[in-house]
């Protein structure tokens, strides 16, 4: 049986959220931040989570998810802003209950 997992996300504000993800809903963490409305509407997941704006871009603040980028996520960071070597795309880190404790800051908008 699936669980909900606690992520914590701060947002472009600094303002840090504890927030629940739920585990069986094919969720990605971009979809995440957008559900709980912690950033601006329309600033975050423009292309719909095909790893092709960036505007998802979030820092990975803690160990819980790899910082390792598949190719597509790799070559959109490229070509971003202010990506930092923790820099992932929130489209592309799927909700399962590894990312129980994950913490997370939104990148500035592009």
């Amino acid at each position: 049986m699936s669980q909900d997992v606690t992520i914590f996300i701060t947002d472009r504000n600094g303002v840090k959220h504890e927030v629940l993800a739920p585990t069986d809903m094919n969720m990605n963490i971009m979809e995440l931040i957008r559900s709980y409305e912690l950033a601006e509407e329309g600033t975050v997941g423009v292309c719909g989570g095909m790893a092709m704006c960036a505007s998802c871009q979030c820092y990975v603040l803690n160990d819980v998810v790899s910082l390792e980028r598949n190719p597509d996520e790799e070559a959109m960071l490229w070509e971003a802003y202010h990506v930092k070597d923790n820099s992932r795309l929130g489209c592309q880190i799927p909700i399962t209950e590894d990312l129980e404790g994950l913490e997370i800051e939104i990148a500035p908008e592009q």
